[in-house]
């Protein structure tokens, strides 16, 4: 088992990792009668997405004794109310002072972030705009 997430009332869960037993709580989103106090399971989807791609450009870059500390990501889900459902996700990267990358490592950044696991899971009816902002 990977986690294990409790309905603790009020719209709200608690999510537990198993194996590091690390634990966040969710809330419903204000605009679906939540307190919107936490992040909510959609606000999770983008998230993780951001989280994902982060990851596997780091490791990238590991192997080139190179970091992508101080990079972020902003995040806009969008939601569709009928079915209530994501219906975009908008990353923006944003790189520290300093940063610095070639044209290939740029290209190649790209491809794996756009290949990771979360994003290769989300659904293509799903509007994703990624701007690497270079």
């Amino acid at each position: 088992m990977t986690s294990n997430v409790i309905y603790e009332g009020s719209l709200r869960t608690v999510a537990t990792h198993l194996q590091s037993t690390s634990s966040f709580e969710t809330d419903a989103p204000t605009d679906n009668q939540g307190k919107g106090e936490r992040f909510s399971p959609t606000d999770l989807v983008g998230t993780a997405l951001a989280s994902c791609m982060l990851t596997t450009m780091a490791i990238k870059m590991r192997s080139m004794e190179e970091t992508l500390k101080g990079v972020h990501i902003d995040v806009l889900k969008v939601m569709s109310p009928n079915p209530r459902r994501i219906s975009g996700l908008q990353l923006t990267f944003h790189y520290p002072p300093g940063f610095e990358a070639t044209e290939s490592q740029k290209r190649e950044l790209e491809e794996i972030a756009m290949t990771c696991p979360v994003k290769e899971s989300i659904h293509p009816g799903i509007d994703l705009k990624v701007d690497f902002n270079w």
